[in-house]
Parts: C-alpha cells; sequence; structure tokens
C-alpha cells in the first residue's frame, strides 16, 4: 500500500470539476478530500450551481485554502423563473471578489451553458443566462466553463455570436463527436474528460486519441457520473486516477505524462 501510496504522489492531478460541497459528502467530506490528496489530486476546481451552495463554496474554500479554487455562475438547470435574481447574485459576488477588498478571488464563470435533457420550457432564459454570463466572463478575463446536455447546437450558436480571443475555457464533461470536439477547440475550448469515457458505451474513447493531449483536461463532476468500476454509485474526485489510466489505455502514453499535460492544461486556462 505504501508503494502504491509512493508512485502515485510524485504526480500532480488536476480534478478541473468537482462539487465537492454536495450534500451526497456532508457525513465524510474531510475524508473523502483526504483521499483524493493521497491520490495526488491537489487541484479542486469547484463549480457553482445556483446561490443557496455559495456559503458551501465558501466554507469549502476556507477549510482547505491550498487546493480549492472557486467559480461563480448559474447552472442551466436552475434557470427558472427567478433566474433574473440569480444573475444578479452571480455578478455581485464576482464584483465583490474581483472588485472589492475580499482577498479572495473566482477562477471561472461556471457552470453554465444550456441543458435541454430535463426541461425544453425555459430554453429562451437558458440562452440568454449563458450569453450573459459569458458577457461576464469576458468582463472579468476569465474563463468559462461549459455545462452543455442535448444542447450542442444550442451551444455553438451562442458561442459563434460570442467568439473572440476573450472567449475561452472547458467544455466540461465533453460527451460530444469529434465533429463536436473540433467545433469545441475551434472556440478555445479545453475537453473536460471524467468517469464516461471509463464507459462502455461512452462512445469518445473511440475518437479520443485523434485529438490532441494539448486540449484536454481531466475531471469527476463528483459526485455524479462515477467512472467504472464505481459507475452508478457516489463518485469522488480520488476516482480521477481510473480516468487517468483509462486515457493512458486511449493515447498509450504514461499517467505521469497525461496527468503532467492535463494539469498544464488546467494551468492556461485557470491561470494558477
Amino acid at each position: 500500500m505504501r508503494a502504491k501510496f509512493n508512485y502515485f504522489c510524485g504526480m500532480i492531478l488536476t480534478d478541473t470539476h468537482t462539487h465537492i460541497y454536495s450534500e451526497s459528502f456532508e457525513e465524510d467530506q474531510d475524508q473523502m478530500m483526504q483521499r483524493a490528496i493521497a491520490a495526488g489530486v491537489t487541484r479542486f476546481f469547484v463549480p457553482a450551481i445556483d446561490s443557496t451552495y455559495t456559503n458551501a463554496m465558501y466554507d469549502i474554500e476556507s477549510k482547505y485554502p491550498d487546493h480549492v479554487f472557486l467559480m461563480m455562475g448559474l447552472h442551466p438547470t436552475h434557470v427558472k423563473e427567478g433566474y433574473k435574481e440569480e444573475l444578479k447574485h452571480v455578478e455581485e459576488e464576482l464584483d465583490k471578489r474581483l472588485n472589492g477588498n475580499a482577498g479572495k478571488t473566482f477562477y471561472a464563470v461556471g457552470e453554465i451553458g444550456i441543458d435541454l435533457y430535463w426541461d425544453k420550457t425555459f430554453l429562451p432564459e437558458q440562452k440568454e443566462a449563458f450569453r450573459y454570463q459569458i458577457q461576464l466572463a469576458k468582463k472579468y478575463k476569465l474563463p468559462i466553463v461549459i455545462h452543455c446536455r442535448e444542447s450542442f447546437e444550442e451551444i455553438f450558436e451562442v458561442l459563434e455570436t460570442e467568439k473572440g480571443e476573450d472567449l475561452f475555457g472547458i467544455f466540461h464533461c465533453f460527451t460530444g463527436t469529434i465533429e463536436d470536439a473540433h467545433r469545441a477547440i475551434g472556440y478555445q475550448m479545453k475537453l473536460g474528460i471524467g468517469g464516461v469515457v471509463t464507459f462502455k458505451n461512452g462512445k469518445i474513447d473511440k475518437f479520443l486519441d485523434q485529438i490532441s493531449l494539448d486540449h484536454i483536461v481531466l475531471e469527476t463532476d463528483a459526485p455524479y457520473l462515477a467512472p467504472t468500476p464505481y459507475r452508478g454509485k457516489r463518485n469522488e474526485s480520488s476516482y480521477i486516477m481510473n480516468v487517468l489510466k483509462k486515457l493512458s489505455e486511449i493515447y498509450q502514453r504514461p499517467i505521469e505524462e497525461i496527468a503532467a499535460i492535463t494539469t498544464q492544461n488546467s494551468k492556461d486556462i485557470f491561470g494558477v
């Protein structure tokens, strides 16, 4: 066991998308974090959902200030009747940290985007919220982290109107085709690869080796989308090792090399 720990602890792994403040971790949050850190995951980028989670995000940041890097944004599935108030909260929090004296910062605007899997009712509002938050990211010179579920064409439609040198970020939980991958990369987006790449029906493993590792970052989306062999169970950041090993198989390159490249890619995006 000690030999295994020493082998992995030489790598620096970055989980670019993990909800470590989730209620799913209420009973063992500290143990979960220690398991991840022991596995070499020392950088946790934490997306927002809506205002009800803001304090929980700040709490985990204060407990792990050297490891946790926060985003601010409104998740598309939470764009409902009161979404304008939620967007106001996003803007206020960004202003407080980036223009004020909070002594803290945000590293991205996310997760934002469009989700048509659960409900198409608020598609116009989701588009408006997505575009508005992209413009906030540009204002503060931050990357965006995109949530895209059954909405590639709608996402690309918005990105096309906002494209430019000041638009960049990550396509979180990328599950599209190789054509979608190239389009996303064309908008200066990295592809967030997580547990889906280990699924038998995940599909992206069939073409991912045609995408340069320079465009890839690792993520878990914990507590969701646990990789094989944990599929269907609670995900956690230490399971990023399973994603890393699968990428090593796909690219036929050592895990240490993939860890180094994907962590550098995350630094290029988040600036830290």
